[in-house]
């Protein structure tokens, strides 16, 4: 399985080019230069899809569970078997290390199709029995066609979060791929192909997501949307949902704090705030951006992590000594310069980085920027309470616990946060408090495929994980009958 310079769209099992004949440019943030190209699809190539969608619904559907689980399995193996062949492709399509994509998002991508894919067995409804009455029993249908939106910065992961879950549940999908990243999804129809999936149960289109998504966002014939996204994107599409009763879930945004404590352990939390700041140049959906730390280590932790920060190598994505790569476009590289000016005129004073990175070579036109640690900002400044998503990360003091709660909560959004602490029963009281869909404590990114959350205010509204996220892509029905 090799990738191509000319991306097809996927539609009805064949891998074809788009209605107009038109192809968009992909470039490789690591060298600035194009290396794909990409179909612009329009409202035809939509309609095509959803056709084939619409005709492989019921065979779909009523496939027997078995069939669809040794389907899914399949398509697990190949993307573990091509594993190398997809984390090249996220590293030139997303700019982030090569080994990142070994470690993280091809390993995680086909775990996810293997969870979804053996849960079936296990999937079942409830029974209500009412002594010598009656007895009602659930049972969950899938909600017919289906479109999934994923997010660029790990677009073969998040494609298959979406799609796992929703093709489980017996819905045919409409993809609308990663305008800035369509390469992983391009080679995932080939997986699809090689695997057996039955031609329109899968459908891949390419494209401005802005004009498709107007396409999709007014087309009854859909009845499930699942977005993952830019924020202004995101928002704007809910506001104009022209079917509010369609079930819809948006992942958005996130400002997501580490509150950090001094009896934590120090070298495991630095380790990890390290991490979990500048991870995918902070362009990760559950990056921290804003590190709280008690006063009494507050001189320490900066000096510590300053100093790590600082020796962070940033270059080729490929090389194993790599770690960070680029940020994925020049207009998100010039809005991180302009949120660093942002900084300094409402009073920030920057530690380090901040800068575009200027190297030579192949490199020399890629998109580098320099991790940025800054203090000084109130919780209420832009910098705190905008959605930067990249390496530009805040750090202020606090002196108790509600203090803390204070500065963590005060933010529009509520996706993810981190406590660092040995007292259990202060980090079990903050994580009710905090306004988190998802908290970890003394951890970063720990993962358990079954447990399942639901990110609130500003970051949506979308179960992600677990069967909640199977659930989302279903509709459920009570059946009863006198005994």
């Amino acid at each position: 399985m090799t990738p191509d310079k000319y991306i097809k769209n996927y539609i009805g099992g064949k891998q074809i080019p788009a209605d107009s004949g038109e192809y968009l440019d992909s470039l490789n943030p690591v060298t600035g230069k194009v290396y794909a190209h990409f179909p612009d699809s329009n409202e035809q190539d939509v309609q095509s899809a959803l056709s084939e969608a619409q005709k492989a619904s019921r065979l779909w559907m009523n496939f027997e569970l078995e069939k669809r689980y040794r389907i899914l399995m399949r398509l697990a193996d190949i993307l573990e078997q091509e594993m190398k062949v997809f984390a090249k492709s996220e590293a030139i399509d997303v700019g982030k290390p090569y080994s990142m994509a070994m470690s993280v998002d091809v390993p995680q991508a086909y775990s996810c199709l293997r969870f979804y894919a053996t849960s079936l067995p296990h999937y079942a409804g409830q029974a209500y029995y009412q002594e010598r009455h009656s007895i009602h029993y659930t049972i969950r249908r899938p909600l017919g066609v289906v479109a999934c939106f994923p997010h660029w910065s790990f677009s073969l992961l998040s494609l298959c979060q979406l799609l796992a879950p929703a093709l489980v549940a017996g819905n045919t999908v409409l993809v609308v791929a990663p305008e800035l990243t369509p390469m992983s999804s391009y080679l995932l129809a080939k997986a699809c192909i090689a695997a057996g999936v039955p031609p329109g149960v899968v459908n891949i289109v390419y494209g401005e997501t802005a004009r498709l998504s107007e396409f999709i966002f007014k087309e009854p014939l859909i009845q499930g949307i699942a977005y993952a996204g830019d924020a202004a994107l995101g928002e704007k599409l809910a506001k104009n949902n022209q079917n509010p009763f369609r079930k819809t879930s948006f992942s958005l945004a996130a400002k997501n704090p580490a509150i950090i404590f001094a009896d934590c352990n120090f070298h495991k939390m630095i380790v990890e705030t390290l991490r979990s700041s500048f991870s995918n140049n902070g362009q990760h959906p559950y990056s921290t951006s804003r590190l709280l730390v008690e006063r009494t280590i507050y001189e320490s932790f900066k000096e510590e992590l300053l100093k790590r920060t600082q020796f962070l190598k940033i270059g080729d994505t490929l090389s194993t000594t790599t770690d960070l790569g680029a940020i994925i476009s020049k207009e998100k590289l010039e809005r991180l310069e302009s949120y660093i000016t942002l900084a300094e005129l409402e009073g920030g004073k920057i530690l380090c980085g901040g800068k575009a990175l200027d190297l030579n070579g192949d490199l020399a036109e890629g998109f580098f920027f320099r991790p940025a640690l800054i203090e000084g900002l109130e919780q209420s400044s832009r910098i705190n309470q905008e959605d930067i998503f990249g390496p530009i990360v805040t750090m202020a003091p606090f002196d108790n616990d509600e203090e803390a709660l204070q500065m963590a909560n005060a933010s529009p959004y509520a996706k993810a946060a981190s406590i660092w602490t040995q007292n259990t029963g202060r980090a079990s009281k903050l994580a009710e408090r905090l306004n988190a869909g998802l908290v970890w404590i003394n951890s970063w990114m720990l993962k358990e495929d079954r447990a399942s959350f639901t990110p609130f205010a500003n970051s949506g509204n979308a179960p992600l994980g677990g069967m909640e996220a199977l659930h989302f892509f279903t509709v459920k029905k009570t059946i009863g009958q006198p005994l």
